[in-house]
């Protein structure tokens, strides 16, 4: 039985230059929860220094754990091996890119209490106003669609109860509809304010042009999901559970060895 408390999970690509950083600030937010926390790299096939960063950092803590993927296959298949692996009862989703602050892991956390998922809502966004603007409406038109009720489901910070990710359907932009797929399973869904930072090193592998048209596909095929999903949760069993009768003097069954050649058929 594990005695883990939490597992963070962190999908990354080209990251390099952030995760060194990106560990040692997750070490000084969680000092309360030192050895009840695992962290969960999954390196979707970078082709920089992360992998030998992140051999370093596995060696120097042992909290770290790095999944690697044979190739890059997106934001979602990452986050899918990360939620495979989880251990603990609880997964913290965020970024490597240092946009995320894990200071505010203790807050969605505390959050978590009384309901199944908390979203971090990114509270004065340091995003140029195209980025924000196209969030906005995105945020909007997913809702009207879909009916999640999360404001900003862009922002990775979030926290999961981990038995409910591992009912969800697993395919390519996942990631966005989480807070939807989570709700037809019957998850009650907090936001809060986090804080949000400038990029430093690297830079983003998204952009609008990247997002638009597979968004629109990945947003119909949910709402298609919600308009087919059926919960066996509804269904209750009304009848008491009895062992089924048996009859007396009921003959027992016994297994019977074929009878043996004789030696001149052989």
């Amino acid at each position: 039985m594990s005695d883990l408390e939490l597992s963070l999970i962190i999908p990354l690509y080209n990251e390099a230059g952030n995760l060194a950083i990106l560990a040692s600030e997750i070490e000084r937010a969680l000092a309360p929860h030192a050895g009840r926390y695992e962290v969960i790299f999954v390196d979707d096939g970078s082709t920089d220094d992360s992998p030998r960063v992140l051999a370093e950092l596995a060696a120097k803590l042992p909290q770290v754990r790095v999944l690697r993927s044979r190739r890059n296959q997106g934001q979602s298949a990452a986050l899918a091996a990360g939620f495979a692996a989880a251990r603990a009862p609880v997964v913290v989703t965020l970024d490597a890119d240092l946009q995320n602050d894990p200071a505010d892991v203790p807050i969605l956390l505390a959050a978590l209490e009384g309901c199944d998922v908390v979203s971090g809502v990114r509270h004065q966004r340091r995003d140029n106003w195209r980025r924000r603007l196209a969030s906005r409406i995105a945020n909007r038109v997913r809702n009207a669609v879909v009916h999640d009720g999360v404001s900003d489901v862009g922002c990775s910070l979030k926290a999961y109860r981990t038995e409910l990710l591992r009912r969800i359907p697993v395919f390519d932009g996942m990631h966005r509809f989480l807070p939807a797929l989570l709700r037809m399973e019957g998850a009650r869904i907090k936001e809060v304010p986090v804080r949000h930072r400038p990029r430093v090193h690297g830079t983003s592998k998204y952009t609008i042009s990247n997002r638009l048209w597979r968004g629109i596909l990945d947003l119909l095929g949910v709402r298609w999901l919600a308009l087919r999903h059926v919960d066996p949760r509804l269904v209750e069993e009304v009848t008491p559970l009895r062992r089924p009768a048996t009859p007396d003097a009921q003959p027992s069954l016994r297994l019977v060895s074929p009878p043996a050649k004789a030696a001149d058929e052989a």
